[in-house]
């Protein structure tokens, strides 16, 4: 089951990466970015296009190499959780916040939960096996 969510989330990630690569004017203008052109648009498709395809990537990855799914798991609850934090705090830092960062925020809370609760019952399974 946890490769299951991993490959779903996987598939988001790299559909990301090519929203943000084929079309970074409608995906920037969506979460609140006007990118300049030459260093903004090389840093929008470097960081969202790039990074969001290594998170795809080592989402997947189980697909291929089952041994590999806690390792998975636990960058994507690294990640996630990490983003949780930051996207919280953005919350209280700033005003006129739109609704779809509020959508983004919603899927990184859904994310980070599942994928929390996928490891630490990977984790209560490994160590009651042990005993």
């Amino acid at each position: 089951m946890a490769r299951l969510l991993l490959a779903l989330i996987g598939g988001i990630y790299l559909l990301l990466a090519l929203w943000c690569s084929l079309d970074p004017e409608a995906t920037s203008r969506s979460v609140g970015f006007a990118l300049q052109g030459g260093s903004g648009q090389s840093e929008f498709l470097v960081v969202y296009g790039g990074l969001e395809l290594a998170l795809g990537l080592i989402f997947l990855w189980p697909l291929w190499q089952k041994e590999v799914t806690r390792y998975a798991l636990a960058v994507c609850v690294i990640v996630h959780g990490c983003l949780v934090l930051f996207r919280c705090a953005s919350f209280f830092l700033f005003e006129g916040i739109g609704a779809t960062t509020y959508s983004l925020a919603t899927g990184e809370w859904l994310i980070f939960l599942i994928s929390l609760g996928f490891c630490l019952s990977a984790r209560k399974s490994v160590s009651t096996s042990a005993e």
